[in-house]
């Protein structure tokens, strides 16, 4: 566990092989469970005319019970606790995403952090395959990126616009930097063949993103996301994703424990 530390530190990313094995089958019940009944915050990603699936959801771990077991009794968020070297772990949320066989839109590379509504540097996201994912249809990541100086500025995945708008000037100085072209330049891209049961754990500044999946098979992947010691909540220029409406929290609060609660403390 010492050099998953070490390399998580490092570069904001690490692989566990064969961790969530015996929880592959619950979460694919789950997973289906939440097809059926979409939250309302669910996303259609592949517009008109284009081909396959590309579906996603979030924040239904308390009503659907596979995902509740998971974030209460799986090891994820006592790994997580030991990679951020965090005393405690909140639970953020969770993240469902499936793309059926021949779906060529990709995931848009991007960072999670300046989507949501927190701020800190101990962070830690599951990115957990139940399916068998190649390099070709494989999360990708690009280490190092949680150490970038400013935040990439979100955009839209569906139009590709500024996910808040001419909004993030604020006093002139923008709050984030444009991507640059991570496929092109020197920088190191981890993109790792995975089975059910392994998993990419990312910090939430970690610049990600995925190619299509325009094989035979479906790619169904399950995320969560846990929060350490020092991370905050954060009044961003607009809505954030998810929007958690009614939170009631000002910069610099504490996240509350009634909505995310601790999942996991040092003994």
């Amino acid at each position: 566990m010492k050099a998953d530390i070490e390399q998580f530190q490092r570069d904001g990313a690490v692989v566990l092989r064969g961790v969530f094995r015996d929880w592959i089958e619950p979460l694919r019940e789950g997973f289906e469970q939440n097809l059926a009944a979409p939250s309302a915050f669910a996303i259609e990603n592949v517009g008109s005319g284009e081909g396959g699936r590309f579906f996603e959801d979030y924040c239904n771990w308390q009503r659907i019970p596979a995902f509740k077991d998971f974030v209460l009794n799986s090891p994820a968020a006592a790994i997580a606790g030991a990679l951020m070297q965090s005393r405690q772990v909140q639970v953020f949320h969770e993240h469902i995403l499936v793309k059926e066989p021949g779906t060529s839109k990709p995931t848009p590379w991007h960072q999670d952090l300046p989507y949501y509504c927190v701020d800190g540097l101990q962070t830690a996201s599951y990115w957990i395959p139940l399916d068998p994912v190649t390099r070709h249809n494989t999360l990708s990541v690009v280490l190092g990126s949680h150490r970038w100086p400013k935040p990439v500025r979100p955009k839209s995945w569906a139009s590709n616009k500024d996910f808040y708008g001419a909004s993030d000037a604020g006093s002139g100085e923008s709050l984030f930097m444009d991507m640059p072209d991570v496929e092109n330049g020197e920088y190191q891209i981890l993109s790792p063949e995975l089975e059910p049961g392994d998993a990419v754990v990312f910090d939430f500044r970690t610049v990600h993103g995925a190619a299509g999946n325009i094989g035979s098979n479906r790619r169904r992947a399950f995320s969560t996301r846990f929060m350490g010691d020092d991370v905050r909540y954060i009044q961003r220029p607009g809505r954030t994703s998810p929007p958690f409406p009614g939170i009631d929290l000002k910069t610099g609060d504490r996240m509350r424990e009634d909505w995310f609660p601790v999942v996991w403390a040092q003994p």
